[in-house]
Order: C-alpha cells, then sequence, then structure tokens
C-alpha cells in the first residue's frame, strides 16, 4: 500500500492545472544548496510496526539531553519545566478555538495571552508586545521589515555577534523584498564598532545580547547614535532567563525588542515549536506585526478580553498588512505564560542568578585545564573556549562518553576560520557532577 497514492497521470494532471513543467518548479524559491538532491537514507515501503521499529532504532541512535550532562546551548536552551505546566496548559479554560476570532467563545485564549504580553512588556524594559511570533529569528526578521517600514529606509546592519541562523533568516527575507543586508565580521571579542556602518539608507542595527559567542552588550550608547542619525536599534536575544538578571533592552534604549522564549516553560523537542516574543515601543504600535489582546469591559461592565489589533493578511489589513504572520504559537505561548506565573519576579531573578552562578563555575573548571581558553570578559550562562585542534574533535570524543560538551564554533560559521572555539552553555539543570565530568573529559580529550 503506497502512503502517497497519486498515480503518474493524477501528478501530470495537476501539475498541468498549476501551470508547471515539474515538482521541482514548485520548490524554485528554495535555494539550492538547501534542497536535497537524493532521498535520505530511509526505507521506502514498511508497514506500521516496522516503521516503528524502525525509527525507535533510529532514534536510540541519540543521546537524550535528559540522560547525559548537556552543555549545548547556540539559541536552545534545556531548563526545568515544572510538571505543573504540562498539566495546567491541558485544562478546559484554554482548550477554546485555535484563532480567537470570536471573543465570546475563546476568553480563557485571549486572557492568557493578554497575560503574556503584559509579561513580555515587563521582561524586555518595553511599553507594548505583541501575541508572540513563530520563534525568536523569525521574529527577527520581522523587526527589520518593521524599521525599514518605519524608517522608509532599506537597509540593515547585522552585528557580527548576532546568530548566524537569525542573520540568515534576515537575509533570506532580504533577497524577496530586495532590501540591502550587511552582515558584519564574527565578532568574538564584542569589540566590533557597528555605528560605524551607519549611512543615510540605514534603517536599522540589529544587536544580540547576550550574543552568540556569550558577550553581554551594553547598547546605551549605541542606541543614542541610532537616535541621533534616525536609525532604529533592534536588540536581540535568544536567552529569555536572561532577562530576570541583565539590564532589559528597552532600559538600555532599544527601539524594538525580539528574541526566543524557549528557555521558559518550553523544552527542546528536537529544535520546535518554540515561541518568538516581540515588543516595541508605543509610538510604532500600528507597524508592530502579528496580534495584540486588549483588555475591556462587556455590555454589563464585567471584564473581558479583545483582539484589539489584528492586521494581519487574514484581517482588516489584506494586502497592506504588516506581517503574514499566521499563528501565535498558542500552546508554546501558554506554556511560558504559566512558567513565568510560577516563577514570579523573585523566582525568575533567583533561578537567572543560579544560571550564572553555574556558568561561572563551570568557566573557572574549564580555565584552569591545560590548553583551554575562555574568551569572555562577560556572559550569562554560555561563554566560548578555545581548545587546542578542532573543538568539532573534541565534541565528538565527549559524545562517545556520554557527555554533550557544546556546540563547536564551526557548525554555525563554518568557513570561517574558527574551527577551534567551543561554545558552552551551563544552566541550573547541571549538577557539579557534570561540570566535573565536563573538565575532566576535556582534559583527556586534549591530552
Amino acid at each position: 500500500m503506497r502512503y502517497l497514492p497519486l498515480t503518474a497521470e493524477d501528478r501530470t494532471e495537476m501539475l498541468a492545472r498549476v501551470g508547471v513543467s515539474s515538482i521541482d518548479a514548485l520548490f524554485d524559491d528554495i535555494p539550492a544548496a538547501q534542497r536535497l538532491i537524493d532521498l535520505p537514507d530511509l526505507p521506502l515501503h514498511k508497514g506500521e510496526f516496522e516503521v516503528d521499529r524502525w525509527l525507535s532504532r533510529l532514534a536510540g541512535k541519540n543521546i537524550a539531553a535528559s540522560s547525559a550532562p548537556f552543555f549545548v546551548g547556540a539559541g536552545a536552551y534545556k531548563h526545568h519545566v515544572p510538571a505543573s505546566v504540562d498539566h495546567l496548559i491541558q485544562r478546559s479554560e484554554f482548550m477554546t478555538s485555535y484563532t480567537p476570532y470570536q471573543p465570546e467563545i475563546a476568553q480563557g485564549t485571549l486572557q492568557y495571552v493578554f497575560e503574556f504580553q503584559t509579561q513580555v512588556a515587563a521582561l524586555t524594559g518595553m511599553e507594548v508586545a505583541n501575541a508572540s511570533m513563530y520563534d525568536g529569528s523569525t521574529a527577527t526578521g520581522e523587526a527589520v521589515l518593521m524599521a525599514q517600514r518605519l524608517t522608509k529606509r532599506g537597509k540593515a546592519v547585522l552585528s557580527g555577534g548576532l546568530h548566524p541562523h537569525y542573520a540568515q533568516v534576515v537575509t533570506s527575507q532580504a533577497a524577496l523584498t530586495g532590501h540591502e543586508v550587511v552582515s558584519l565580521p564574527p565578532d568574538i571579542a564584542a569589540k566590533e564598532d557597528i555605528a560605524a556602518a551607519i549611512d543615510a539608507q540605514t534603517a536599522c542595527l540589529v544587536v544580540q545580547t547576550p550574543d552568540v559567542f556569550g558577550n553581554l552588550r551594553d547598547l546605551e550608547p549605541l542606541a543614542e547614535t541610532c537616535r541621533k542619525q534616525g536609525v532604529l536599534l533592534i536588540a536581540v536575544f535568544t536567552e529569555a532567563v536572561s532577562l530576570g538578571l541583565v539590564k532589559a533592552p528597552g532600559e538600555m534604549g532599544a527601539d524594538i525588542v525580539v528574541g526566543e522564549g524557549q528557555s521558559i516553560g518550553n523544552p527542546l523537542t528536537f529544535g520546535g515549536p518554540y515561541v518568538g516574543l516581540f515588543a516595541t515601543r508605543t509610538k510604532y504600535l500600528r507597524q508592530m506585526p502579528g496580534r495584540l489582546c486588549g483588555e475591556t469591559v462587556d455590555a454589563d461592565g464585567r471584564r473581558g478580553f479583545v483582539l484589539t489589533l489584528s492586521t494581519r493578511e487574514q484581517h482588516i489589513r489584506r494586502d497592506k498588512a504588516t506581517s503574514n504572520i499566521c499563528t501565535n504559537s498558542g500552546l508554546c505561548c501558554l506554556a511560558f505564560t504559566i512558567h513565568l506565573t510560577l516563577l514570579g519576579e523573585m523566582g525568575l531573578r533567583r533561578l537567572a542568578a543560579l544560571n550564572h552562578a553555574n556558568a561561572v563555575d563551570l568557566a573557572d573548571r574549564l580555565a584552569a585545564v591545560p590548553g583551554i581558553e575562555v574568551l569572555n570578559e562577560t556572559f550569562f550562562n554560555e561563554f566560548t573556549i578555545r581548545v587546542p585542534g578542532r573543538a568539532a574533535d573534541h565534541v565528538e570524543r565527549l559524545a562517545a562518553q556520554g557527555i554533550l560538551a557544546g556546540v563547536p564554533v564551526s557548525r554555525l560559521l563554518p568557513g570561517q576560520g574558527l574551527d577551534d572555539l567551543l561554545l558552552v552553555a551551563n544552566t541550573e539543570v547541571n549538577s557539579d557532577e557534570d561540570r566535573a565530568a565536563l573538565a575532566e573529559a576535556l582534559t583527556k580529550s586534549i591530552a
């Protein structure tokens, strides 16, 4: 029995109706380098039982994040998610329509989205936040498009400390919109002069803190420069827990703040789905993508929640919509809201402080290993080390011993001559024994 029961004649007829000559023509917008040339090494035909057994055997080759000392970060972080989060997101109050078009039957959804927006605005130090985005990378892309609409300029300058995957999303969007993107070289030490790249066509500067190498950045001088030149400053983060300890980007003068909310309430789940955070100043509200939930009262004076602003293409703006974001990552957004509510302000601050303390302890342990150099002057729970030889080789050797040591920078930035750099993350889930095991294993690997 075929999983795809279309005949060759069916396909030919469908292609003719669409007006293309081949199935490959349907994927012309995807760069050739990102397409598979051959079929993946998977069986073509198997029954359900056989497929289950085959995939289980394949999955068994992985080292689960929960089964080994885990120091992988680079934009996706392993944090403890209380069991109460998973329990509460299944309550019937939240099991309303997927998209809250009808507020009278979606009050549970609308209320938690309203609370979510309030939390994100408080975390980022901004005045208003939207009803979430797909993830941090697409939120960054949408922020650049928003800045270009606001400034009527077409150039975006990306810091060398911006996560390469986020930069790739921005570049991919620019290829379709015709805007210019300038990506600065990798900035390991956070010493770049990004303001020097500003010219009369610059719409925005995009700077990440903590950046992809773990460095914390002071955005205040840059924000002042941007204001004087009519350029918007977009602050990016990939580790939401850091906002419990470091100065909020909004307090440092950022005009738009975007990032990844996965760290709060959402497990790693093999890379998604995640939840993008997006906040800005009230004066820019009308150009913010996505949706905005608001609080009101009904005819009887009872508190209620509605979609206050919904300028998506499905709604009032149509082809003039600020974005084509078609969802608010509802379940991930709800998990974020519940976890952060359970933590509260003091709980988040304690969690962030614990992350930083654990990372400092690990950095001290690794700095004591002969041949290892910790490159960061400042960091939150992630930092970069230089190791003798190729970092990827050390990662593979440690993985064989059941230790997931981190992310080789060469995996994020291939061909940049950064083969000896390793990005290491350490959150609250790592114990003293885990950190000792990593230091000992790296000592032996280097020797």
